[in-house]
């Protein structure tokens, strides 16, 4: 559920919303949650900070970092898709009912600068129409000192075993199962968003030129996943 000035990829998330986060266990065997897990256990959120979840979707690390922190004060998660959002609140309102959930763009979230202490993204910034203007509000909106942690699939420039795994992985196990609850064509997004998506090395640079003091990346899941972990 991705913010950034496209509209299809907007409506697309709020298509699949209701399932998102059902296929998202069958997808990655559930590992998903101890990847979010150890991004947090990175960035280490304390409670009495302020937070912020951008293109949060249906609202699973927003609501991760809240049980982290023992706390969802001062907890907010912004995404462009009404329906993820929809979601995230119907499965916060009991437990967690002090997140405020925002629908909002991530490229011009229209927050005030410097108030945040941190800012989360997973699976957000390939989806964005332009990956420097996503770092660059994530900037503007974090305090000086402040950091940030996204995590993403790894793109992958040349060929080599990894790459290759992905692109098997993504054709003839995410986008078959999800034919099979009508959702192939949405899935072989993936895939796509990859093609142009910046490799580890690429983000580092981008976030610095965006401004940020700090960035570096590593990866997890066998190299399939990666952190790009920036300060203010």
């Amino acid at each position: 559920m991705r913010p950034g000035n496209n509209k299809s990829i907007e409506e697309m998330f709020n298509s699949i919303s209701s399932r998102y986060d059902f296929l998202n266990d069958i997808f990655s065997f559930g590992l998903h949650r101890f990847w979010k897990r150890k991004l947090l256990d990175i960035l280490n959120p304390t409670f009495g900070e302020k937070w912020i979840d951008i293109c949060c979707g249906t609202g699973d690390m927003s609501i991760m970092l809240a049980r982290y922190i023992k706390s969802s004060e001062n907890i907010i998660g912004i995404d462009s898709a009404a329906q993820a959002l929809l979601v995230a609140r119907e499965r916060s309102k009991q437990n967690y009912s002090s997140i405020e959930w925002i629908n909002g763009d991530a490229l011009e979230t229209n927050l005030k600068s410097d108030q945040f202490d941190g800012v989360l993204m997973a699976y957000g910034l390939r989806n964005l129409s332009s990956s420097f203007a996503g770092l660059k509000e994530a900037l503007r909106i974090l305090k000086p000192g402040g950091r940030a942690g996204i995590l993403d699939f790894r793109s992958f420039e040349g060929r080599c075993i990894q790459g290759l795994f992905q692109k098997f992985y993504l054709s003839f196990y995410v986008v078959p199962i999800a034919s099979l609850f009508g959702l192939g064509k949405e899935y072989s997004y993936i895939k796509k968003s990859l093609i142009n998506f910046p490799s580890g090395e690429k983000q580092i640079h981008l976030a610095l030129s965006a401004g940020f003091k700090k960035a570096k990346y590593q990866t997890l899941a066998n190299g399939q996943m990666g952190i790009l972990l920036l300060e203010a």
